[in-house]
């Protein structure tokens, strides 16, 4: 066997360097952290051939002691931490002391600084690991710290760097995603020379939305719905973007746990469930969030890059993010314009086991009770249970009332309908176009889930009860939440480490793939502690009676009927949406249809 012995230390701030140093915007996200840890409100970044040549980062935070230049620079020296009850709480930006060294082990390093107290600055250099005198210098208040030749000792990593274009881009998404972070904090970006970034520091809510819309783009604030929410000791402020204002790419979304930038699947998996009723198939949606806590919540010390967090508490924090969405989305109505500052959100309902919220009840539906062999029923009886006609997809008509601009509805009144497909109407911003189908659909979709919350719910015994093979983290959720799981209608016990027992299924549900269904919730509850799953595949099913049961293109309305439907548009939560994601309604204003014809010019 051969020998143990001790590594040396510049071979082991390389190993680290592997970790924490991927690329050049790995190396800028150290500096740029460090400097905000040390109180700057100003930093500059300035690269050169995209980081591989040269990275700068200038600031004028406090500043390090000439005496703590080397240890700035030696493996694990900190100031940020000092035990394990520091580490149990970190509130800073970094703690593990060890980028530093990591970076300077392979390029050419400096490091200048000057604290308040200091008459002068010190420059301490590092080549490839080997630590040079510290000298006097001259340098404002603040540290500066440039990187060249990044990798030139590693020559089989710096093969790995891409195109000059492609690694720049890394480092100025990085500094967007750094500037939302910290948004009373002056940032500039330069390229080659040529200044290309600029956020001033933010003073106010208005400031900060500006912001955002300069890394999200200037449509992103007229598209997104304000958050500030806040129960369990926890607090979510920020935007998120209506479903309108999805992306094809996951690539507009910022979540912050204590001001840093994380990705999490708990995070993850709250807001796709939250957008799950109104957003197109293959769409992403838009969100700068910000969530707080105490930091003995939530361990950073999970990745060398910090990019990973864990929960203590995974499972209240998923619930707590999922139900502040979802009440957000469910209170966009059609016609109601995004608000980028509304009125702060109330405290969360009681939620459901496993269901987050309760449903609210559509404006003017009468309480009954849903029939869960509501499947087999033809579309006559659920079509009287949303109070219509007979007639599958009526709509109610109401007399239209008069028209008065300055009290006109949002979705104003109907004028026409257009190849019995669309209505038209006028509000007193224009045009309003209105998907009749899209629009009932997502009414009838409403009323049918309100119908199922007020319900009781009936549950079918199988005939042979069915054994599974699970894991055994999974068996034991099974065990864990049985009586949660029963009070939705699926009745299931352990029958051994890793076998369960399925003895009932919800009503609702028969005929489906009972050991793929099983399957479904107890990896979700195994992996995050609950589960929607059960409800989604209801939904499901209500979404599919909504389609057939709701209004069809190719009927004619009359104004009363298509008056009836923009009203109860207005009234019915998440209606600017159908189920499927699809937007109900556009809206035209004067001066665009001005532009079609070219007035005024």
């Amino acid at each position: 066997m051969p020998v143990i012995r001790q590594l040396p230390p510049d071979l082991i701030n390389q190993i680290a360097a592997g970790e924490v140093i991927e690329r050049p915007s790995s190396v800028v996200k150290e500096l740029v952290e460090n400097s905000l840890d040390a109180g700057a409100t100003r930093i500059e970044v300035d690269i050169e051939q995209g980081g591989a040549r040269l990275i700068r980062v200038r600031d004028d935070g406090g500043g390090i002691a000439p005496d703590d230049l080397p240890l700035a620079v030696a493996s694990h020296a900190t100031s940020k931490i000092g035990s394990f009850d520091d580490l149990e709480h970190v509130a800073s930006m970094g703690f593990r002391g060890e980028a530093l060294a990591s970076v300077a082990s392979v390029a050419r390093f400096a490091l200048t600084s000057r604290t308040r107290a200091g008459d002068s600055a010190f420059r301490l250099e590092v080549d490839g690991g080997r630590m040079q005198p510290v000298r006097p210098a001259q340098h404002p208040v603040g540290t500066s710290v440039e990187v060249r030749d990044l990798f030139f000792n590693v020559p089989a990593r710096r093969k790995f760097l891409r195109a000059e274009r492609t690694e720049f881009a890394h480092i100025d998404d990085l500094l967007k995603s750094l500037s939302l972070a910290r948004r009373s904090v002056e940032f500039r970006l330069s390229h080659n020379g040529k200044p290309l970034r600029l956020f001033r520091a933010c003073q106010d809510q208005a400031t900060a939305l500006a912001r955002v819309a300069e890394v999200l783009g200037e449509g992103f604030p007229g598209q997104s719905l304000h958050i500030e929410h806040a129960a369990a000791g926890m607090q979510l402020s920020g935007w998120v973007g209506l479903p309108t204002a999805s992306r094809g790419q996951a690539d507009g979304q910022y979540f912050y746990v204590n001001g840093r930038l994380v990705r999490d699947r708990v995070v993850a998996h709250a807001v796709r469930q939250a957008y799950a009723d109104v957003l197109f198939h293959g769409r992403h949606p838009a969100f700068v969030l910000y969530l707080e806590l105490d930091p003995a919540g939530v361990d950073v010390n999970v990745h060398p890059a910090k990019h990973e967090v864990r929960f203590r508490e995974q499972r209240l924090v998923h619930d707590f993010l999922f139900r502040s969405l979802h009440e957000a989305l469910a209170q966009t109505r059609a016609g109601q314009a995004a608000s980028p500052q509304p009125e702060p959100m109330a405290a969360p309902a009681p939620a459901y086991a496993y269901g987050g919220p309760a449903p609210a009840r559509p404006a003017g539906f009468a309480q009954s009770r849903l029939s869960l062999g509501l499947r087999d029923e033809p579309l006559a009886d659920y079509a009287t249970l949303l109070g219509e006609s007979p007639a599958a997809g009526a709509v109610i008509a109401t007399a239209m009332p008069e028209a008065d601009e300055r009290e006109a509805p949002p979705l104003g009144f109907a004028i026409a309908q257009l190849k019995n497909i669309y209505i038209l109407a006028e509000n007193a911003h224009g045009l309003v176009l209105v998907d009749m189908h899209a629009a009932h659909e997502r009414i009838t979709y409403e009323k049918l889930k309100a119908g199922r919350a007020c319900s009781s719910l009936r549950s079918q015994m199988l005939l042979v009860p069915l054994n599974l093979s699970v894991s055994a983290k999974e068996a034991a959720a099974a065990e864990e939440h049985a009586d949660a799981l029963a009070d939705w209608g699926l009745e299931l016990s352990r029958s051994g480490p890793s076998t369960v027992v399925v003895r009932r299924i919800p009503a609702l549900l028969e005929g489906a793939d009972v050991g793929q269904l099983t399957a479904d919730v107890l990896a979700e509850l195994a992996q995050h502690g609950s589960s929607r799953r059960l409800q989604e595949l209801e939904n499901e099913l209500l979404s599919t009676m909504a389609c057939h049961g709701s209004v069809r293109a190719g009927r004619r309305l009359t104004l009363p009927e298509m008056n009836a439907l923009l009203r109860e548009m207005e009234a019915t939560e998440r209606s600017g949406q159908c189920n499927h994601g699809r937007p109900t309604w556009v809206q035209l204003s004067l001066g665009e249809l001005d532009r079609l014809f070219l007035r005024g010019r």
